[in-house]
């Protein structure tokens, strides 16, 4: 059998991390987030907080890739510490919304922002969104390299155009904006706590992808090393990187111009540069663009990793003999993405049921290191979550927290969420049943 290919790089893996994180979320959740926090400091205090949170789930689940290094990642922690139909209901979700509505999504804000070099009708975008997918799924079949290579690339392309947005607010702050007459230490918690909430959603939608190295582990030499060390790397650098971008938004614009822009980057970065807008656009459109490619290279290795465990459809796991990668479960999440992009609903519906999603197993695996910390009768050699058991205990502390913040502030949304998630038992129980009956007949 072809099994896939180990010819992934550190260097690769934390630029997934990256990649994987900085996607539309920074561009497009600044607006809303102004709309629910009216003071700077509150809205530093949830990005901080989003940071500390992504942190703390980065040096927790290093652990678990250490533990458990193979293709498939979190599907993997979660199967092993609590059943095959957790790992499953986490692989459904992802193909069903979290990753292939994030595609969509992001398909759709690529367009939008090309639309700004090339004029298109709606129309015309969802058509480009939907070549984006193509085209980029297209490029992760013919080897995982050259999707490294594409993620490698754009990657360092949004970060550096990041950069330009940092430097234009901190050297050439606007004479009014969200820091006039307001000092340091004032205004912290300006807001209820249920409305920190509601912002923290957009929050941890941004901060959300490091998870993504975890995919690729069987495609990379020494996994137990290099796993960990990106997941945390590629987390450090976005928070860094996040933190210094809404200072630069605040100090171009007051809280009310964001909280009523539509296009936040562009508008912050025109008020300082006559070519500011260009830039910031052309910027967002590759950063985008980079994201749908890096999510059609991790997250179909987690379909792989259910089809080659039983729990799903048996060709999924079956890996091109040229190009090494798992086809069909690439070319599936491509078709899926595509369906969304031309059904989906808006952009915040898909913030609020991914995110929903995605944290609710997160807690649970963020809970798992204890579980797998219990059973084991020889300490684990190599990398051991720092600061065991504070770190991964804050990690599901506000994890929890979040997931049930979410059901009462917004219970439509979070109970699509949720009654998605649910959908996967009885699929599940369907495939266990075929597993049986062809075990049976084996026999």
């Amino acid at each position: 059998m072809t099994k896939l290919a180990k010819e992934l790089t550190l260097y690769g893996l934390v630029m997934v991390a990256i990649g994987a994180t900085i996607g539309s979320g920074i561009f497009l959740t600044p607006s809303e987030i102004a709309s629910n926090l009216p003071a700077p400091n509150s809205i530093l205090a949830v990005w901080i907080v989003g940071g500390i949170v992504s942190l703390t789930g980065a040096l927790t689940f290093g652990e678990l890739a250490a533990r458990y290094p193979g293709a498939g990642g979190v599907f993997i922690y979660l199967k092993e510490a609590y059943g095959d139909w957790v790992g499953f209901l986490y692989g459904w979700s992802y193909l069903l919304v979290i990753t292939s509505g994030s595609i969509a999504g992001i398909a759709l804000a690529f367009a939008t922002y090309l639309s700004y070099f090339i004029p298109m009708t709606y129309t015309w975008q969802i058509i480009t969104g939907c070549i984006a997918i193509a085209v980029l799924s297209v490029i992760n079949v013919l080897r995982a390299k050259y999707g490294e290579f594409f993620s490698n690339v754009f990657t360092t392309a949004k970060v550096l155009g990041i950069i330009f947005i940092i430097f234009a607010g901190l050297l050439f702050p606007a004479p009014v904006n969200s820091f006039t007459g307001i000092s340091l230490g004032s205004g912290l918690w300006s807001g209820t706590l249920a409305a920190f909430g509601v912002a923290l959603i957009g929050v941890l939608f941004s901060y959300s992808g490091w998870q993504h190295t975890s995919f690729l582990a069987g495609e990379i030499k020494d996994p137990t090393r290099k796993v960990p060390i990106a997941m945390i790397t590629g987390s450090l650098v976005v928070i860094v990187i996040y933190i210094l971008v809404n200072i630069s938004y605040m100090s171009l614009m007051t809280i009310p111009e964001m909280a009523g822009s539509s296009k936040l980057a562009t508008d912050a970065a025109g008020k300082v540069f006559p070519f500011g807008a260009t830039i910031v656009a052309a910027t967002i459109a590759v950063s985008t663009l980079g994201t749908i490619g890096v999510y059609t290279l991790s997250s179909p290795r987690i379909y792989y990793a259910m089809a080659e465990s039983g729990i799903f459809f048996k060709g999924l796991a079956k890996v091109h003999p040229k190009y090494k990668t798992p086809v069909n479960a690439i070319m599936l999440q491509c078709v899926w993405s595509i369906v969304l992009l031309l059904f989906w609903g808006t952009f915040s519906e898909l913030v609020t049921y991914s995110t929903f999603a995605d944290f609710i197993f997160y807690s649970m695996g963020a809970f798992a290191i204890f579980i797998f910390r219990r059973r084991e009768t020889n300490p684990l050699k190599g990398y051991r979550t720092p600061g065991y058991p504070i770190v991964p205990l804050i990690f599901f502390g506000i994890g929890t927290w979040f997931v049930i913040n979410t059901l009462i502030s917004l219970p439509f949304q979070s109970g699509v969420g949720l009654g998605i998630i649910l959908l996967g038992l009885p699929v599940f129980f369907w495939f266990r049943k075929k597993q049986r009956k062809n075990l049976s007949s084996i026999q």
